[in-house]
């Protein structure tokens, strides 16, 4: 699913990006609704980067919540690396900020909403006022749980902060 945003850019440097556990719904700027064969997933485009909701089973305890985003105070330092068991889910994300010269960032900006575009799960953002500042995410069924990609892009710095999670 492709939103054409409304609302303008918000994120303005890769490093102020926060990682969150646990958050509730953020007010959404778009959102997707995402059934992996039972299993039911929120994807969330904020003003300030995603947020995933993975929703509980009935008696299956609270639901898993992501949020990465420029949340001051609530987050911490987006990690590099991090795993935890979140009730019933054992929850690992990874995260990682390039650095490129303009001709790549822009291609690899291309190669996203490509890729986030043609995506049976994905959803993908375009703020306007500003070329190639997206937020996309794609998400699979992996196993018993779900695995999910995202990417910010960060046109003014050239540099795009990638993460990859995985409940289970």
């Amino acid at each position: 699913m492709h939103a054409t945003l409304t609302t303008p850019y918000t994120d303005t440097r890769a490093d102020a990006l926060g990682w969150c556990l646990g958050l509730p719904p953020l007010p959404a700027l778009a959102a997707r609704d995402v059934d992996l064969g039972g299993l039911k997933l929120d994807l969330r485009l904020l003003g300030a980067s995603h947020q995933v909701l993975i929703a509980s089973e009935p008696g299956g305890g609270e639901p898993v919540s992501e949020t990465v985003a420029c949340v001051p105070g609530a987050a911490t330092p987006l990690p590099a690396r991090a795993a935890t068991r979140l009730g019933r889910w054992e929850y690992e994300f990874t995260a990682l900020t390039r650095q490129l010269d303009d001709t790549a960032f822009t291609a690899r900006v291309r190669e996203i909403v490509a890729l986030a575009t043609g995506h049976r799960y994905g959803l993908i953002g375009e703020y306007p006022g500003l070329p190639y500042a997206v937020t996309a995410m794609v998400v699979e069924r992996c196993g018993a749980g779900a695995v999910w990609s995202t990417w910010h892009t960060y046109p003014q710095e050239c540099r795009i902060v990638s993460t990859r999670s995985r409940a289970t």
